[in-house]
């Protein structure tokens, strides 16, 4: 990425963060990262959603359809630094959720090779 794609991407990342605080009901969200395209036309927003409920689907759905909304709060953030407001693409970031299968998955290889099935001299 250039610095003017990485600036924006960051500038971004931190007004969608204050953005999402408002559609936060009981849940977390989380910006993962964003990408941009090279014409700045595109961001490619990875959250990553925690809820109580393990309804994060529905809150991803609910997000998606609310993308016009979402963007129009941008618009009124960085229209005095970008030219073209950007198009908003959401994706879940299931990183958190791999990385927490592999520990539990790590914890029972641990348990199941307790003192006992060792061989110790």
């Amino acid at each position: 990425m250039s610095i003017r794609t990485e600036r924006v991407a960051s500038v971004l990342k931190e007004d969608l963060g204050r953005i999402l605080l408002n559609y936060q009901k009981g849940n977390i969200i989380t910006i993962t990262s964003v990408n941009m395209t090279p014409d700045l036309a595109i961001a490619r927003v990875n959250l990553s959603i925690m809820d109580t409920s393990g309804n994060e689907t529905l809150v991803f759905e609910h997000l998606q359809e609310k993308i016009p909304q979402i963007r129009a709060e941008l618009a009124q953030l960085i229209r005095h630094q970008v030219r073209k407001i950007p198009e908003i693409q959401l994706f879940m970031d299931e990183s958190a959720e791999y990385a927490e299968r592999m520990e539990k998955l790590f914890r029972e290889a641990k348990r199941k090779e307790s003192p006992q099935n060792r061989t110790d001299d």
